[in-house]
């Protein structure tokens, strides 16, 4: 039993004086006690998922000009691709725009890979991998530049390869700044080191050059590195609060591709390898439940209103590939949040499947608590590193009629319906009486209209609400109630 709730009675007679009074008002959580929660810092965002069709190693960079920035890997690895948008579904149809095309012969001839867009001391830039006409394995890191307003339409210069010690198979670079020093991250072959790709750091002097000795700070070591091709590639970087975590792409580009998680101190010194510590099992991977594959190759950017991160990804909608799956042109550039664990550390969920992407539903009263489902029972609980347990798509309701049905994000298929007054996480029966035990009202939050309620579809004046940590359906009758049976999309 929740031990906060287990003076239920007692509590709600002291409360229901005083709770129109801080119902809009955010106090300090006291043990036993609800912390009336404002409007989330980082409230809901969904999409629609795929973003782009046969795009891959997407890439993102929301500019100062109010537009996003767009650019992938395209099937024919013959180009560098660019489309803009002001908002992140946007860039769904916004048109493509190809800013620079491969050489006819020679260096950049071949395998134009993974580029990423990049605003440098009031420049663009386009980082991307190249092979050779003659020689297509021959692949190196190469930097466009543009002094353009708009990058689509502007004209592109190339600034050349970018000089490493090794002259050996290098790709997927990135760049960014961590307390005033701008850094270059890229994966690269080191034959002392043995097979496949390690993921290198050093300082850069300017956009195209580093500055001193690379460091390799992470090699293809764990089994799920390991798949396929000893594989650490497509480092990309996000800070929050004095860490910075660089994620990264393990394994063959199958269905065993996933991303892995490097983790180090702003503060620390980041050449130093032993400032990185590496993530014990994939932090993102295949789903067979969703039908997402292969996820892998991510960057990261921001909603429209700058609240919430978003993570960005290719993937398949299947897992059986004929030949080298690299000659498979279907891995495509997909949406969804990034939220944050309780210990500060980022939480990729599950690749989520086609469609709307899902949301997660805080309590109004006990802001760290979510609804989350745990053995197929409904539950408000703190602390779900399970994410996908506290995710659910809100859909059309099963029954029609204005209503909504809130699926599983875990267990497609699966919805949350009433049973004997509690709530449960069940699969679709088809029945009249599932759907109807699964269709609920919108309303407006009953204790905050930012928030929302949800009503019984069968048995109307019965809500949505927890109840000494379970989740039940049950009549209102006071303003406590009402705070119980209101949540925050997140």
């Amino acid at each position: 039993m929740d031990r906060t709730r287990s003076s239920s009675t007692s509590r709600r007679t002291l409360l229901k004086a005083c709770t129109a009074l801080v119902v809009a008002v955010t106090v300090p959580a006291v043990v036993g006690t609800p912390a009336f929660a404002a409007v989330p810092a980082s409230p809901a965002v969904t999409f629609t998922n795929p973003i782009a069709e046969q795009r891959a190693d997407p890439h993102i960079h929301k500019h100062t000009d109010g537009y996003y920035y767009f650019t992938a890997t395209v099937p024919a690895y013959d180009r560098i691709v660019l489309r803009r948008a002001t908002t992140l579904q946007g860039l769904a149809t916004a048109a493509e725009t190809t800013i620079w095309t491969k050489h006819a012969s020679g260096d950049m001839g071949a395998h134009i890979w993974a580029p990423e867009i990049h605003f440098i001391d009031g420049k663009w830039y386009v980082y991307f991998a190249a092979g050779a006409s003659n020689d297509i394995w021959k692949i190196r890191p190469y930097v466009l530049e543009s002094s353009s307003a708009n990058p689509v339409t502007g004209t592109w210069t190339e600034k050349g390869r970018i000089a490493l010690p090794l002259d050996t198979f290098s790709l997927d670079a990135t760049t960014f700044v961590v307390n005033g020093t701008r850094y270059l991250s890229w994966a690269q072959n080191d034959p002392a080191v043995g097979t496949g790709t390690n993921l290198y750091l050093a300082k850069l002097a300017n956009p195209w050059t580093i500055s001193g000795t690379p460091v390799m700070i992470s090699s293809p070591t764990n089994a799920w590195e390991t798949i396929g091709h000893r594989v650490n590639e497509g480092p990309a970087v996000i800070q929050r609060n004095g860490r910075v975590f660089m994620s990264f792409s393990a394994s063959a580009t199958d269905a065993n591709y996933c991303l892995g998680l490097l983790t180090a101190s702003a503060s620390a010194d980041l050449l130093n390898p032993a400032s990185w510590t590496k993530s014990s099992q994939p932090v993102f991977a295949s789903n067979a439940s969703t039908g997402q594959y292969g996820p892998g190759h991510n960057t990261f950017t921001v909603s429209e209103d700058g609240k919430s991160d978003v993570l960005v990804y290719h993937d398949r909608n299947y897992k059986d590939i004929s030949g080298d799956p690299l000659n498979d042109p279907n891995r495509r550039t997909r949406y969804q949040k990034l939220y944050w664990n309780a210990d500060g550390t980022p939480n990729f969920g599950i690749p989520v499947s086609d469609g709307a992407t899902p949301v997660r539903f805080s309590s109004f009263n006990y802001p760290d608590r979510y609804i989350r489902h745990w053995e197929y029972r409904a539950k408000l609980e703190a602390n779900v590193t399970n994410l996908a347990d506290s995710q659910f798509r809100i859909v059309t309701g099963l029954t029609g009629s204005g209503t909504v049905s809130l699926e599983s994000a875990n267990f497609p298929g699966y919805y949350l319906r009433h049973k004997n007054y509690e709530l449960w996480v069940e699969k679709n029966t088809g029945t009249a009486t599932f759907l109807a035990d699964a269709s609920f009202t919108r309303r407006a939050g009953l204790a905050d209209p930012a928030g929302v309620s949800f009503e019984s579809y069968n048995f109307p004046g019965r809500y949505i609400r927890h109840y000494n940590g379970l989740i039940q359906l049950q009549p209102l009758s006071t303003s406590l109630d009402q705070q119980d049976a209101t949540y925050y999309t997140e």
